[in-house]
């Protein structure tokens, strides 16, 4: 580890469950970078993640937002096209996107799309898939609720969904954010993925929770939020 790690390290008892609120005023001491960095919370599940029927995944809207910006396009039809720009969307249209997006234009960080357009959004399928970008249903960007979306995406709707080793990572905000905010954020995310427990999922569920900046040390924090 690096020096700056390794001072970093001495604030943090790793043999320690530490408090949601302690984590986070932990985690903005720890923090020596000259960036803000972003804050992760990591959820190590007791589930079988080669079986389809454990897989968790699901969207939540974080009280304080994530701390970054992100350009939402639409892509849809007639007055869903309106809904969309009333909400906030920073590009709207439908043809013409998909015309962008062939050529390699992609100017957005999350495409939402009605479901009647799915079919011919299908023909970008193989551009859109490996950057993470084609609409999905499950991640609550394949809907007719356009202005609900778009407003919910734009304020810090975040999506989550376990690895291939049962985890799942997902940001909670920034370093600059105020350790109350960070903890709402976190307390907000634990609370969805304990809802969203699969009924044949057995044992402990919740293995581990841990929060870490960009640069930072990871901190165990104890279930009892």
């Amino acid at each position: 580890m690096g020096k700056r790690l390794i001072e970093a390290a001495k604030l943090i008892d790793k043999k320690k469950l530490y408090s949601l609120i302690e984590a986070t005023d932990l985690i903005k001491q720890a923090s020596k970078a000259k960036f803000d960095e972003t804050v992760e919370v990591h959820i190590k599940l007791g589930i079988d993640p080669k079986q389809s029927d454990q897989i968790v995944r699901g969207t939540v809207l974080l009280p304080h937002g994530t701390g970054k910006a992100r350009r939402v396009f639409v892509i849809a039809k007639g007055e869903k096209q309106k809904e969309a720009q009333e909400a906030g969307a920073d590009g709207v249209g439908y043809d013409d996107l998909i015309e962008d997006i062939t050529k390699g234009n992609i100017n957005f960080d999350i495409l939402v799309a009605t479901p009647d357009v799915m079919k011919d959004l299908s023909k970008v399928a193989k551009i859109l898939g490996p950057k993470g970008l084609m609409p999905n249903p499950k991640s609550g960007t394949v809907t007719f609720e356009i202005k609900t979306a778009v407003s919910e995406l734009k304020k810090g709707r975040v999506e989550y969904k376990n690895d291939s080793f049962g985890i799942i990572h997902c940001p909670m905000g920034k370093i600059s954010f105020e350790k109350e905010k960070l903890a709402d954020n976190v307390k907000t995310l634990i609370e969805a993925v304990l809802k969203a427990k699969p009924s044949s999922s057995k044992g402990q569920y919740i293995k581990s929770i841990s929060i870490s900046s960009t640069m930072g040390p990871g901190i165990f924090i104890s279930q009892s939020i």
